[in-house]
């Protein structure tokens, strides 16, 4: 990630997530991204770590059409955090790069750690941090929609 850190300090503490980099960017990159990928970035929400609409600890259920222009990405709610599951619709994809961090893991690259969305020559890229490893797609824009749920021993 380009301005999210992932690895912080606090005094001691070392690991701990720290997306104010990117937040105090945001608003000079933002009027450069597509309208789907800057309302996302923009919801105040997004890097609330106590808000139910935080993309932290989401966890990546499924990928659809990769290697197609169009591809969907499902995140599953984790019930003590949220009450909605995660769609995201890329549209234009150029661009879609699994990168594991161990390679036995790849079809499941676990919860979400944080996320990063930038402006590209193509539209946008966005950045998805798990716990497993990074999933990066390139688009010409996205639409995340929040899908109300239940929660469940399976979730």
């Amino acid at each position: 990630m380009q301005y999210v850190n992932l690895d912080a300090r606090v005094g001691d503490a070392s690991g701990v997530l720290d997306p104010a980099r990117y937040l105090s960017h945001l608003p000079s990159i933002s009027s450069e991204l597509p309208p789907g990928a800057r309302a996302f970035a923009t919801d105040a929400d997004h890097y609330d770590f106590r808000s139910r609409r935080c993309v932290k600890d989401l966890k990546l259920r499924a990928v659809r059409g990769a290697g197609g222009e169009e591809v969907e990405v499902e995140f599953g709610h984790n019930c003590w955090k949220h009450d909605q599951d995660l769609l995201i619709r890329y549209a234009g994809v150029s661009g879609f790069l699994v990168d594991p961090a161990d390679e036995d893991l790849e079809p499941d690259l676990g919860t979400v750690i944080l996320d990063e969305i930038l402006p590209h020559r193509d539209g946008c890229s966005h950045e998805i941090a798990c716990w497993n490893g990074t999933l990066t797609l390139v688009c010409r824009d996205l639409r995340a929609t929040w899908i109300e749920t239940t929660c469940s021993s399976t979730s």
